[in-house]
């Protein structure tokens, strides 16, 4: 751990942190030092026997003699069974840190094999939600690439992360190798640019598919098209690209298991079932002064704008409470309304409030005026959620804590910052346990941070209406054409 200064609201505040680590490896073959591999220091036989496989140096564990990694002095003294190229090429790769690769042109050597059946691309986003859960290092302190293997149907059989993107492939190679883990007509997601390097290991290996959540070059596009493997980019918010062989894809199911629909985030969610122990708490605010009225009683997709958020969040958590000072405003909802135990002490007390009155260890706090909830990004957070502290989405502009996961062991520490008169939010953070999911994450299940958005003006909510208009609008229109 290293002693780190964080900027935030016009101060510096001293936290113990993790550091991304860098390992220089020497890779020894065959009595020849063919390269230095700059990776993460763990499991790093996976990472040289996945390195030599995918140069097309082994094919089987049993071409290794002798695999052998001394992690003081950073050396990896290999023999295998074939003899190396007597001149070998480096060609330097687009990869984090710069990757190298002697066999470049493998993956059309490779190109035409039969790549199994086809897939759908519910098994592809429920893959990628499966690799966010795993990226832990990339949540804690960024700056890590993943990477994660499935069958068919989604479900991961290999996981691994690196400093380089280029790095995670090998490691899942190697650790194939030495399973007896057959990769040809698998799946491959990957939080990294998709390049020619990666498209020829997935073309050697046998991968069917390879998916991003970022972009493809152009030369992995043709690597991919001559090898017969879908190629996948983008895969954010229900949606993703096509770059090669979109006939492949099974249309029956469109929208991936716990990744949100396509649009807005608020619409029906993916999930139909209730996530249990955990309360949604909608916090009702306070004047409204800039808007010039309760924004929550806001007329909104025909009914009232906190109406909509309540749908929502009934259709997420099987308790729903509203934190209000005016219960008697708020009749028509079914719920129950709860008041602040510490009156004037702003959001502070409201989400001391819901947490309080809470049947569970946990509550899902949001605030009234968010139209763009994302339900999936909403379960994500609450299945993670820690009765014991918080855990905080972040965007771009920093910190959500109105919309965020708040566990009961917060309490006391919300009650001794509320005594001592302090009202902002992230000022008990510093007593309590605070987990962070970064945008990185977040812009898995809502790329453009909309679930984020609030209003606190007219303008704002007439921007909103002339939005929810032109959406009806564009419906209408595809119905007509439809029909």
């Amino acid at each position: 751990m290293k002693t780190i200064h964080i900027y935030s609201n016009g101060r510096l505040e001293e936290k113990q942190s993790g550091i991304v680590q860098e390992f220089p490896l020497v890779l020894h073959v065959n009595g020849r030092e063919i390269a230095t591999l700059i990776a993460s220091p763990h499991d790093l036989r996976f990472l040289v026997a996945g390195f030599l496989r995918n140069q097309g140096f082994v094919e089987r564990a049993e071409d290794f003699h002798m695999l052998a990694v001394c992690d003081d002095f950073g050396i990896a003294n290999v023999r295998i069974r074939s003899e190396l190229p007597e001149r070998l090429k480096p060609v330097l790769t687009s990869g984090c840190g710069t990757g190298v690769t002697f066999t470049l042109e493998s993956g059309q050597r490779v190109a035409k094999r039969e790549l199994g059946a086809s897939v759908s691309p519910d098994a592809v986003f429920r893959l990628m939600e499966e690799l966010a859960r795993r990226a832990d290092n990339y949540r804690s302190h960024g700056g890590i690439h993943s990477a994660a293997v499935g069958d068919g149907e989604g479900n991961l059989l290999l996981f691994a992360e690196d400093i380089g993107r280029h790095n995670t492939l090998d490691r899942i190679a190697g650790e194939a190798l030495f399973k007896s883990i057959d990769l040809a007509g698998k799946i491959l997601v990957t939080s990294g640019r998709v390049s020619t390097e990666m498209a020829a290991k997935c073309a050697r290996l046998g991968i069917a598919l390879v998916a991003s959540r970022t972009s493809a070059t152009d030369m992995a596009v043709r690597m991919c098209d001559e090898a017969g493997i879908v190629l996948i980019g983008y895969v954010r918010g229900g949606k993703f690209t096509v770059y090669a062989h979109h006939e492949r894809l099974v249309m029956e199911k469109t929208v991936g298991a716990g990744l949100p629909r396509p649009g807005r985030g608020n619409r029906a969610p993916t999930i139909s079932q209730r996530i249990p122990g955990v309360t949604g708490v909608i916090l009702a605010g306070g004047q409204s002064s800039r808007m010039g009225s309760n924004k929550a009683l806001l007329p909104y997709k025909g009914g009232r704008f906190i109406e909509s958020i309540h749908r929502q969040l009934a259709e997420i958590f099987d308790e729903v409470l509203l934190v209000t000072n005016n219960p008697e405003q708020y009749d028509f909802l079914p719920c129950r309304k709860v008041t602040d135990l510490y009156p004037g002490m702003g959001a502070l007390a409201g989400i001391h409030a819901g947490l309080h009155h809470a049947a569970n260890t946990a509550a899902f706090m949001v605030a009234c005026d968010m139209p763009y909830l994302n339900s999936d990004l909403i379960r994500h957070l609450a299945t993670q959620a820690d009765p014991g502290g918080v855990l905080i989405p972040e965007s771009p502009a920093g910190l959500e804590p109105l919309h965020a996961v708040y566990g009961k062991g917060c309490l006391a520490a919300i009650e001794t910052t509320l005594l001592s008169g302090e009202r902002r939010i992230v000022s008990f953070f510093g007593r309590t346990n605070v987990n962070r999911v970064n945008a990185e994450q977040v812009a898995l299940f809502d790329p453009d941070f909309n679930t984020f958005s609030n209003i606190n003006t007219p303008v704002d909510y007439y921007r909103l209406r002339d939005g929810e208009r032109d959406e009806h609008a564009a419906e209408f229109t595809a119905d007509r054409i439809a029909g």
